[in-house]
């Protein structure tokens, strides 16, 4: 039963990150008129363009920290053999 909720709850809390793609316009929107842009003028576009070219550039962050886990690399531990007399 505790697994269940624990499954659950985590499952609530990924899908609580989601966000569709209006939904994210308007909270760019609402951010841009906080700054105290108005609609329809060109401060307002490029307000919102900066804000998903940051979003893009933080993505693109990640993405290249996430690939260096696909890396090989080379595990060196020497062994030392002593002469036999």
């Amino acid at each position: 039963m505790k697994i269940r909720i624990v499954s659950l709850l985590l499952l609530a809390a990924i899908l609580a990150g989601c966000v569709s793609a209006e939904e994210q316009r308007a909270l760019d929107e609402q951010k841009c008129r906080s700054y105290g842009f108005t609609k329809r003028n060109d401060a307002f576009a490029e307000c919102l363009q900066r804000i998903e070219l940051d979003r893009r550039a933080e993505f693109r962050d990640r993405q290249a920290a996430f690939d260096d886990w696909d890396r090989p690399f080379v595990v060196y531990r020497p062994i030392v053999v002593a002469p036999r007399p």
